[in-house]
Order: C-alpha cells, then sequence, then structure tokens
C-alpha cells in the first residue's frame, strides 16, 4: 500500500489516524438553533464504518455556543464575553450527549475533551493531553473535541476549530485531518463572487499566492473562513499530517470524500512520526540522563525508557522538557521529552514502575521517557 507521501491525492483508505472538524452551521439549524439530528446520525455512520477499518477518529466539534444560546434566550446577535462563555457552558452538555447519542447504536464508546490554546503551547500540557487521546484511542473511544469556550480568553484562545483540529492532529499524531465546511475546497478566488475561480485539488505546498488565495468568508454560525483552514493546513502539514476541505452539508460526508467527491488535500512531506523526532531533534536539553546496557538495549529494539534503567541524573528540567539520553559511558544516544522533573526523576531513578507511587506519594506514568517522545 502506498504511503501518504508517496500518493500525489491522499486516500482516507491510507490514513490510520483521522481527525475531522465539524463546523456549527453543519451542526446546528441557524434559524431554529436546533440539533440537525439526522445529519449527525449519518456521519455516525461514517465514523462506524472507519472505526470497524481499524481507524482511529477523533471529530472536533463546534456548536456548544450555538446549542446553549437557543436555550438561554440570548438571541441571533453578536454575544459578549460572558454571555458565549455562559452558552458554552449550557450547550457543551446538550452537544456530548448528541455525540454520544448517536454512536453509542454502533458500540462506540465516546469521550469529552475540552481544550485551550495554552494546553498546546505549554509542553507539560501538550503531553498529559497527547497522552490522553493515546490512551483513549488505544481503548477504541472516539474523543470528541471543543475549545473550552467557558474559561477561555482572547488571549488563550485558537478562536477556531480549523486551528484547533490541526493542533489536535498534531497533538495526536494523526496522518490526516477534514475539515468539512461549506465549500468543496480553495479556489483559485471566492467562487462566490467570481465565475471564473478553478478549484484546486492538490496543494504540495503553501506558498503566499496561495494564502492570497483565501478570503475570509464564512457563514453566520462559523467563525473560520478560507484563511484559518490555509493557516490550519500549514500547522497539520508541516508536522506530518496531510489534510483536507471538503463539503459537509451532505449526509454522510466522509463517504462521500472516498467516492471521489471533489475537495482539497495539502499534502504532507513527512509521515507524523518523522516529523515529530525532527522536532523534538531540535531542541535545546535541559539535563541528561544516564542509562545502562539493559535500558540502552531495550530502547534501540523501540521501547520506553523505564525508570529501572536510569544510573544517574544532571541537569534541572520540568516535565515536558528535552533531555539527552546517554550511553554507560556517557557517550550521546538522542534526545527525549521528560515524563518528570529531574527531583522526581531523581527520586525513582534505578526502580521499578510500580513503586513509582510508593516513592512519589502520588502515581505517575511508567516511563520516564516514552519512547514516541524520543529522537535518536
Amino acid at each position: 500500500m502506498a504511503t501518504l507521501t508517496e500518493a500525489r491525492v491522499p486516500q482516507l483508505a491510507q490514513i490510520r489516524r483521522l481527525v475531522v472538524k465539524i463546523g456549527s452551521a453543519l451542526l446546528v439549524d441557524a434559524g431554529t438553533g436546533a440539533l440537525k439530528a439526522d445529519w449527525l446520525r449519518a456521519l455516525a455512520l461514517d465514523v462506524a464504518m472507519l472505526k470497524a477499518r481499524g481507524m482511529d477518529v477523533i471529530l472536533v466539534s463546534s456548536g456548544s455556543i450555538a446549542l446553549g444560546r437557543g436555550v438561554l434566550a440570548l438571541g441571533q446577535g453578536a454575544l459578549s464575553l460572558d454571555e458565549a462563555q455562559a452558552a458554552a457552558a449550557v450547550g457543551q452538555i446538550r452537544l456530548a450527549r448528541a455525540y454520544e447519542e448517536a454512536l453509542a447504536p454502533h458500540g462506540i464508546v465516546t469521550a469529552q475533551i475540552l481544550l485551550t490554546l495554552d494546553d498546546s503551547a505549554d509542553r507539560r500540557r501538550y503531553l498529559n493531553t497527547r497522552a490522553t487521546f493515546a490512551a483513549l484511542l488505544s481503548r477504541g473511544a472516539v474523543p470528541i473535541v471543543n475549545e473550552n469556550d467557558t474559561i477561555a480568553t482572547d488571549e488563550i484562545r485558537y478562536g477556531d476549530n480549523d486551528r484547533l483540529a490541526a493542533n489536535v492532529a498534531v497533538m495526536a499524531g494523526a496522518e490526516g485531518c477534514v475539515l468539512l465546511s461549506d465549500v468543496d475546497g480553495l479556489y483559485t478566488a471566492n467562487p462566490r463572487t467570481d465565475a471564473g475561480a478553478r478549484h484546486l485539488p492538490v496543494v504540495p505546498a503553501i506558498t503566499p499566492e496561495i494564502e492570497a488565495m483565501a478570503g475570509d468568508a464564512g457563514t453566520g454560525l462559523s467563525k473560520g473562513g478560507m484563511k484559518t483552514k490555509v493557516m490550519a493546513a500549514r500547522t497539520a502539514t508541516a508536522a506530518g499530517c496531510a489534510m483536507a476541505i471538503a463539503e459537509g452539508s451532505i449526509l454522510r460526508p466522509l463517504s462521500a470524500i472516498e467516492a471521489g467527491a471533489r475537495v482539497t488535500w495539502f499534502t504532507a512531506t513527512l509521515d507524523p512520526q518523522t516529523a515529530r523526532k525532527q522536532w523534538i531533534s531540535a531542541m535545546k536539553p535541559k539535563g541528561a540522563l544516564r542509562l545502562d546496557a539493559g535500558a540502552v538495549q531495550a530502547l534501540g529494539a523501540g521501547k520506553s525508557l523505564l525508570p529501572a534503567g536510569v544510573t544517574a541524573i544532571s541537569g534541572a528540567f520540568g516535565r515536558g522538557d528535552p533531555v539527552t539520553l546517554e550511553g554507560p559511558d556517557g557517550a550521546r544516544l538522542g534526545l527525549g521529552l521528560s515524563r518528570y522533573t529531574a527531583a522526581e526523576a531523581r527520586a525513582i531513578a534505578g526502580h521499578r514502575s510500580d513503586e513509582i507511587a510508593a516513592i512519589l506519594g502520588y502515581p505517575g506514568r511508567a516511563a520516564l521517557v516514552h519512547r514516541d517522545d524520543m529522537a535518536f
């Protein structure tokens, strides 16, 4: 099977982990503020189809404010920050319940994850979120992600779920990200106002010309225009994740993509794992971990670094900080992101993972450095 980097136009069937962004206009009726239950049930069929093939699926969904404002009788005009946060608090419950009820008949467990920009900007929160995604997906759950509108202020907001979806794709190590929109892709100009606008099926690189083609038009419920989608594509593809902009208002939009519906794919030149290792390799280490021969052998076999294999620790580092991995002779082996602070690492070094809770007084992660957080 061809990989994403070998194929000019990626195919959903080739993707093992997919993020799907769903805008408010697709999920909520603009006139009544009611959930589009038929559309959501049809989307659930698509998700079940992909899950049956063994694909991991993450949904990044708007809709909490749109659902909540009607319940609170806030009208259709612009909302103040406190009104929007109140609407989100009410609507988020309804949004989560709607996804649970749509996916449960297919035997799919749903989980809710609320994020802010700080959660991806802070390395410790980033790693915690990444670990949560991994734990949920390994158990077959479908995470439903939204911006935490009830607490987010302008300084810590993504501001739109296009960029949130791209960041989730990076955090989760996804190979593909689909933005379901009210348009079927990127055009050379706005197709609503320019009859000569040409659809672009593939964008191999985001150039200044591509950025200039992106307008800001959106629907009444949507915050993101084409510009935010191109920004999202830049984030996703840099991390090895191919991204598509697709028409989402039709029933079963993911099946339509597989059947050849017109979309725009932004291709990635690297796979997510390679891109992540390059990112880690470029970091400046804040400390070092000296390993014994057994740990070096385990790392060579693709294992994580456990505390039992660490013989010495140097430097002052926090959770999520980069540290050098050294062999018994002090030779540099690679770089990794520590799941513990330097003080915690010194306390548990040389001990079994099942002793961590007794030593630290609280449960911790089994690995000191996870294999996905290493670069050699």
